[in-house]
């Protein structure tokens, strides 16, 4: 089965085309960063003009680089939610038109469990497949997630963030700074030149209620931004030494939570997604884990992309299913964040 892949849940107007659920014939990203620049974020109006201006242009690029045309196509995957609303909108439009004016199925698709299916997608001879169970460190715009995995559309959500994700928290500290845009790969290059020692920023301590597998971004935030001077332990220090220490305490966190879901389920093999998947520091972090095997996809799979939305649609579609065409896009999942205590 030949699936086409749509992706349009934030600034990343997305197509690809994707068979049997993991064979990439095409994989086309269309970049609206340069657009974003100037104001240090994504500005939602203007990610959702910009698909409405692309969509169709990026999704015949898919199709060409595939070397096929709409005929050729057997079902639509699409991002669904969640993420902006506006933009969200703009792709599931796209692909409900696209399937219905060619009488094929769509399949609408949660991206965060897309994001886990990325290392499923045959990108070369070498590259490792987890098998099912295993943990998931979900790290993508708004999102940080620690989950259970059993399947592919079979996850218990173990830990989330009860504030800022740690995506936000790159690019908020990225901003306060102007350090540039995006955030998180400017703080992952320039922490390669920082002294990680130059600040010693607080964890938190989430000691009221059960949130051993939570995270909370908005004290380290805060610490960096507000409180630098009490923190620093050399007199004298770069913006490259902010980001170090940043970036390793904001890693330190999300490990301390992962680690411990890891002892708890005795599950060894954990599974990374998302757009923060792609720091160096988290990659090199999670290698050195003794007795974990940590799988992450390639850089270009990391960050939102159609073929991991073309992939896990396939499976949907594959199993008889797929979405009625008054299905409405959703900015918000239930269970995806959490609240303190």
């Amino acid at each position: 089965m030949t699936v086409l892949g749509i992706e349009t849940s934030c600034d990343e107007c997305a197509a690809a085309v994707v068979r049997d659920g993991d064979k990439i014939l095409s994989n086309i990203v269309a970049t609206q960063i340069p657009f974003h620049a100037q104001w240090n974020g994504v500005v939602p109006e203007l990610a959702s003009r910009k698909h409405i201006e692309w969509i169709y242009t990026v999704t015949k690029e898919a199709m060409d680089k595939a070397n096929l045309n709409v005929n050729d196509i057997n079902a639509v995957a699409v991002t669904s939610q969640p993420g902006l609303f506006g933009s969200l909108l703009v792709g599931l439009c796209f692909a409900k038109a696209f399937a219905w004016s060619r009488n094929i199925p769509y399949i609408a698709v949660d991206h965060m469990l897309a994001h886990l299916y990325a290392p499923r997608l045959i990108t070369d001879s070498t590259n490792e497949r987890p098998n099912y169970p295993f943990l998931g460190l979900l790290v993508s715009g708004g999102h940080t997630i620690i989950c259970r995995a059993d399947d592919f559309d079979d996850i218990t959500v173990m830990g989330t963030t009860i504030d800022d994700a740690v995506g936000e928290a790159f690019d908020k500290v990225a901003k306060y700074y102007n350090f540039g845009y995006p955030g998180g790969a400017v703080i992952d290059k320039m922490a390669r030149a920082g002294n990680s020692g130059a600040f010693r920023f607080p964890m938190p301590s989430l000691h009221k209620g059960d949130h051993r597998y939570d995270v909370s971004y908005s004290g380290l935030k805060n610490a960096v931004i507000n409180q630098l001077d009490i923190f620093k332990k050399e007199q004298v220090f770069t913006n490259e030494d902010i980001a170090a220490s940043f970036q390793k305490t904001a890693v330190e966190i999300l490990l301390r939570a992962l680690l411990n879901a890891a002892e708890d389920t005795g599950l060894t093999t954990i599974v990374a997604g998302g757009g923060v998947a792609a720091n160096s520091y988290l990659r090199a972090r999670l290698a050195a884990q003794p007795n974990l095997r940590c799988i992450f996809p390639p850089l270009n799979l990391c960050g939102d992309n159609a073929a991991m939305i073309a992939g896990i649609g396939y499976h949907y579609l594959k199993r008889g299913e797929k979405s009625p065409l008054n299905l409405i896009a959703s900015s918000r999942v239930s269970g995806f964040k959490k609240k303190y205590p």
